[in-house]
């Protein structure tokens, strides 16, 4: 038996509005464009893929399962732009065939900088799942699939999630298979340490990046194509982990590749395949039917981002490292300010803690630079780095003004 782990990274960043170093006003994002592109994104993804998975579950009386972690910054513009999507989505996490997974509540990378902030986060996330749609994820991911050794022992400290998922890295399986779930070196006892869900990244890819590419050599990919794939795997793992953006569906690939054609008729092809054994489960249900039959040591931070899979898509040139070292100094002034009577600035640094102001001063070049630019909003890193200076700038004095007001009283 092959089982299918479906799962979706749902999120939209708050992007900054051009912001000059004459500028001295506390507005810092630009609502206008991201309102602008939350409503394009939801009708060309959001709400025909949601949709689809709602009828897919139904249709397939709930055999048919997914998982999404969405991010409190999409949610939150989901809420004011796209409420219906909210709805559907809460349909669907209601018919039980459906997961939802934690991470932080910003999508940030305050774990390699502040342990605090992320927990923070994270239980700030929680406590938005359970608010909105009445569940307390279990299992979790951290930012962009970003991993180490380190944050297993973390989480498993925390002891609110059972599981982490994360890249499936061929320099770290050797030659194992990702269709397994492993556990981090040096875990307990079996019932209760941390189990890993590695991301098949091949599998995932073919979906996510190679679907349209008429240059692909297995392109069309149909469901029946790839469920074969999928059937394969059986005799060398029992999972199939499915990880990719929401995005992929009507977004990246739009609407005329075949993108929800394909997504429709892939159920029935999996389960048509080995006699009818292969299926879909969610996370949680994955760890409820297998065990860890390894452990996954990785020392070195990995993530799912570029060719690298390191931190190299949000950290490692002297611009990106300037500036996150600048933002994360900024934590302590600003909760100060928050509790002298700044009712902003507390959510207004966190929106900048968002992995995606990192990620737009990548200089990166060749395929992985072209994905960059294709996300970002500026001209070039640089451009991209000067604006988030600018908006830090400010944000810097509003933190101060509360720590020399203090001083003079």
């Amino acid at each position: 038996m092959a089982s299918v782990c479906f799962y979706f990274e749902l999120h939209q960043p708050w992007r900054l509005r051009r912001y000059s170093v004459f500028s001295n006003d506390p507005f810092y994002f630009d609502n206008e464009a991201n309102e602008k592109i939350m409503r394009k994104v939801a009708d060309k993804c959001y709400r025909p893929a949601t949709q689809k998975m709602l009828d897919l579950v139904r249709r397939h009386d709930r055999r048919f399962r997914c998982a999404y972690s969405i991010t409190g910054t999409a949610l939150e513009q989901l809420q004011m732009w796209a409420p219906d999507v909210v709805d559907t989505l809460k349909a669907l996490v209601d018919t039980g065939a459906c997961e939802l997974v934690g991470e932080t509540s910003h999508h940030s990378l305050s774990f390699l900088f502040s342990r605090q902030e992320f927990d923070e986060q994270v239980d700030r996330h929680q406590r938005k799942m359970q608010e909105v749609f009445g569940v307390t994820p279990s299992v979790f991911r951290n930012t962009e699939l970003i991993y180490s050794n380190a944050l297993a022992e973390h989480i498993a400290r925390r002891g609110q999630h059972k599981a982490i998922i994360c890249e499936g890295v061929d320099r770290l399986l050797g030659f194992r298979s990702p269709n397994y779930l492993y556990a981090p070196p040096g875990a307990g006892d079996a019932n209760d340490r941390i189990k890993l869900l590695l991301k098949n990244y091949r599998l995932s890819d073919d979906i996510a990046f190679r679907f349209s590419n008429r240059g692909w050599k297995e392109w069309p990919l149909s469901a029946e194509k790839f469920a074969g794939w999928v059937n394969q795997i059986n005799g060398d793992g029992f999972c199939c982990n499915l990880f990719m953006d929401y995005e992929t569906f009507g977004e990246h690939q739009w609407a005329d590749t075949g993108i929800f054609e394909f997504l429709d008729a892939l159920p029935g092809a999996v389960y048509d395949t080995n006699h009818g054994h292969n299926d879909f489960l969610t996370p949680s249900q994955l760890l409820d039917c297998y065990e860890p039959v390894g452990e996954y040591d990785v020392q070195d931070w990995i993530s799912w981002a570029d060719s690298e899979r390191d931190l190299s898509a949000w950290l490692g040139n002297p611009i990106q490292d300037g500036a996150a070292a600048e933002l994360y100094a900024l934590e302590g002034p600003v909760k100060e300010r928050h509790k002298a009577g700044d009712p902003y600035i507390l959510e207004d640094w966190r929106k900048l803690t968002t992995s995606d102001h990192l990620y737009y001063m990548c200089t990166k070049y060749w395929s992985d630079g072209d994905v960059h630019k294709y996300f970002s909003p500026y001209d070039s890193p640089y451009d991209a780095y000067i604006n988030f200076m600018n908006v830090l700038d400010n944000l810097k004095s509003r933190a101060g003004s509360a720590t020399r007001a203090r001083a003079r009283t």
